[in-house]
């Protein structure tokens, strides 16, 4: 459930071209008038803007092909010819390994996205493991921003950029207040990310001293130790 952020290339292009519509429109207002226009300054704050748009990928482009954790998704496009992972964007749902919360975010999710549901996309980025890091419709709900409402899943501050921003603080704030799901307990759980800090240093104090872990033949990792 770690992510990383970087702008789509699509981001870049819309404000490159912004950015060399002004450079010529300047030039042209200084060759003819001898001064920059105002509507400089209007394009300028466009660029900006453009700049900070999220891809949105089309309606009903996608089907549900599988759910693996309470914040990763398998998907298939509407022919089934392609599959992509989604790691639902600018929240954290606790591991499955933290139970009862893990597998309550996992049903939550199964219970928003049954398999064959059709989904749109407000893609953010690509992690670091080829996901696709997106903001999930069904229709007009935003299965992120519900998983949170329902306090199956806390807002990840760290990689909120690109989301709305106060939305996401507001009914995270509403599920602490009836202390829903995580926020069952004073100041709720462990936090996600927390989590999986103290387990990567646990693993590698007991590499660094030569300790294996029960059941454990050989040095291999095991499919749960790897961030997800």
């Amino acid at each position: 459930m770690d992510i990383s952020r970087h702008r789509s290339v699509k981001e870049k292009n819309l404000f490159l071209a912004c950015c060399s519509l002004q450079q010529t429109l300047l030039q042209q207002d200084k060759k003819i008038y001898g001064y920059v226009l105002p509507h400089f300054s209007w394009l300028a704050a466009t660029a900006i803007a453009l700049s900070s748009i999220s891809t949105t990928v089309a309606a009903a482009e996608f089907k549900v092909f599988s759910i693996g954790d309470g914040d990763t998704i398998r998907m298939s496009s509407s022919s089934g010819t392609t599959k992509t992972t989604v790691r639902l964007a600018c929240i954290d749902a606790p591991e499955t390994s933290q139970a009862p919360y893990g597998i309550d975010a996992l049903r939550a999710l199964q219970g928003e996205l049954a398999i064959g549901t059709e989904v749109s996309l407000r893609t953010k980025a690509t992690d670091r493991y080829g996901r696709t890091v997106a903001e999930v419709l069904k229709g007009t709900t935003n299965i992120n921003q519900a998983l949170v409402a329902a306090g199956v899943a806390f807002v990840y501050w760290q990689y909120i950029e690109g989301c709305d921003r106060e939305t996401y603080s507001r009914i995270e704030n509403e599920a602490r207040l009836k202390s829903l799901g995580v926020w069952a307990v004073p100041g709720g759980i462990q936090r996600p990310w927390d989590y999986r800090r103290g387990r990567k240093s646990s693993s590698a104090g007991a590499n660094s001293s030569g300790a294996v872990n029960p059941g454990q033949a050989s040095s291999r990792y095991r499919c749960k130790q790897i961030s997800s």
